[in-house]
């Protein structure tokens, strides 16, 4: 949140068996085509969702809720994401230091536990971020993140708890970390009982595309006994380098504009992140074969008794490391009353390079189906450069407190096209659509793929009702 054409095995087509000849499997027409695969699924006309394969929802990288409890009262607050008191709550509830012995990022409230809610069957954690009635009233677009999907999978005919679940989770913990891992060995076994044995087919998003790689190495027989279909949005395999290098030198906005005076703030959001496990997880693949190596660039100002000299700097993947060092070497916040330091953490790193090797390792099950969609026609962060030639950084610390300038690649805006469509791995169809990294979850012509690949049709009813979405917090 793998580089599989630069290392890892590919994997070669595998014809796919049917073990019930007699099943005949009617395909979606779209676009003209006409085919008869079984990865393409099996249309249903149950107007109930009982005769439709379960599906999965799995969010990436700040696409769940979090709610904060205290361990003695069990009070929850919700914290991510809020709007109102927003920063001031992120800050009390949210900061966090990683732990080196558990590998789990804690936080530095001690009475403090961070938790998702599994209520609407996974459904709420993932759906309309902040479901306020204010943010309702205001139909405030950023946080209705997978609400359109789920709305168009129950018009479609699946049935919430029975065929249609969600699966949030700690996106700041690592993606191959236990808790997780086990929480969707869980899940999965939910939806494959609760459908009466069938077969799940996962919808992941961005980062939960990692998630489901480490799942997939880790647990294959259980990702082969439990998943029929995978079907890939918007995932950075390779990494996303211009957002996540800036990510860790001077924050990550979610919101622009007017709205993120309401929001949780670039710095404040900076020291969570550069606690983050699954931040590091996403850097730029050094042994990918770029067509053009990620790099961060600063202009730099050097004096000397006689005279001052300005020169851009460069630093790769891996020169990058020497970089995040200097610069975030007196980093440190005030939690409080208390400072505590916040440098680069090396510790994370070496996990981190553990789990690409996770990933590396990955290898689909035979005869498996998995979809690739991706994000194009948005001008997406590539290179960063700090300073400038005529305003130059003199100490590398300056740059965190100073502005990213960009070059920018075709992607969705977050991820570039370059890394998200290369998994690796022999897809059914890897298909590219003019979206953003989070309007990719909106997109009509991304539902009509993901219908075409399900095997379904959006059912026309008199009484059809849309996702109703209940904020279960305080």
């Amino acid at each position: 949140m793998v580089a599989k054409s630069n290392g890892k095995i590919q994997l070669p087509p595998r014809p796919f068996k049917n073990p019930n000849p007699s099943i005949q499997f009617r395909v979606e027409q779209m676009f003209g085509g006409l085919c008869s695969c079984p990865c393409f699924g099996e249309r249903s006309s149950d107007a109930d969702g009982s005769d439709v394969d379960p599906v999965l929802l799995i969010s990436g990288m700040g696409g769940s809720i979090l709610h904060s409890k205290k361990k003695k009262f069990g009070f929850e607050t919700r914290v991510w994401v809020r709007i109102l008191l927003a920063d001031l709550e992120f800050k009390k509830k949210v900061w966090s230091v990683y732990n080196p012995t558990t590998g789990y990022t804690e936080t530095l409230d001690d009475d403090t536990e961070i938790l998702v809610p599994d209520d609407d069957y996974g459904l709420y954690a993932i759906d309309i971020l902040d479901p306020s009635l204010v943010m309702k009233l205001l139909h405030f677009t950023e946080v209705y993140h997978f609400h359109a999907m789920i709305d168009m999978l129950v018009k479609c005919g699946y049935k919430k708890g029975t065929t249609l679940f969600g699966y949030g989770y700690d996106f700041r913990q690592s993606n191959r970390i236990d808790k997780l891992m086990e929480g969707l060995k869980t899940k999965l076994k939910a939806a494959h009982q609760a459908s009466g044995g069938r077969k799940v087919n996962i919808i992941s998003h961005s980062m939960g595309g990692l998630l489901v790689l480490c799942f997939m190495s880790l647990h294959n027989e259980v990702f082969s006994k439990y998943v029929n279909k995978w079907i890939c949005i918007a995932c950075p395999f390779q990494g996303a380098p211009g957002c996540i290098n800036d990510s860790l030198l001077t924050g990550l906005q979610f919101v622009e504009g007017f709205e993120s005076f309401f929001f949780v703030s670039r710095w404040t959001m900076h020291q969570l992140l550069v606690e983050c496990p699954s931040i590091y997880e996403m850097l730029a693949n050094p042994e990918f074969n770029w067509k053009k190596q990620p790099e961060i660039q600063v202009w730099r100002k050097h004096s000397t008794d006689e005279e001052t000299s300005v020169d851009l700097e460069s630093y790769g993947p891996i020169e990058s490391i020497t970089l995040f060092e200097e610069a975030l070497r007196d980093n440190e916040l005030n939690y409080d009353g208390k400072m505590v330091a916040l440098p680069f953490n090396f510790e994370i790193l070496k996990w981190a390079a553990g789990t690409r090797q996770v990933i590396y390792d990955a290898k689909l099950p035979d005869g498996f189906c998995f979809y690739n969609i991706y994000g194009t026609s948005f001008d997406t962060p590539f290179d960063v450069c700090y300073g400038s030639e005529t305003s130059p950084i003199e100490d590398l610390s300056e740059i965190c407190h100073s502005m990213p300038q960009y070059s920018y690649v075709d992607g969705d805006g977050t991820v570039p096209a370059e890394s998200a469509k290369a998994d690796g791995f022999d897809a059914v169809e890897r298909v590219a659509v003019a979206a953003s990294h989070r309007g990719v979850l909106q997109d009509k012509t991304v539902f009509k793929y993901v219908q075409k690949w399900l095997g379904v049709d959006q059912k026309v009813r008199k009484h059809s009702k849309s996702s109703r979405v209940v904020d279960a917090s305080t």
